[in-house]
């Protein structure tokens, strides 16, 4: 079963409350994302951590529901 885009908003605001969060629907079947996450919480954190955090805060959805999400992630400038 597909992932809505939204349930994906709601997980990684969870995980950091502080996100601005756009996604999008890569192939229209609600299992390709595209996402661009901005958080303070990645602050002199590395890419790769910051994407850890996102796939942290998605409680393993990863893999199953969300068959792939290409993620864009920054701290606020």
């Amino acid at each position: 079963m597909p992932m809505d885009a939204r349930d994906i908003e709601k997980l990684i605001l969870e995980a950091l409350p502080d996100a601005r969060i756009e996604i999008r629907d890569l192939a229209g079947d609600g299992d390709h994302y595209a996402a661009t996450v901005i958080s303070e919480a990645f602050r002199g954190k590395s890419r790769v951590q910051q994407h850890q955090m996102v796939y942290a805060a998605l409680k393993g959805e990863m893999g199953g529901e969300l068959h792939a999400l290409a993620l864009q992630t920054s701290a606020p400038e």
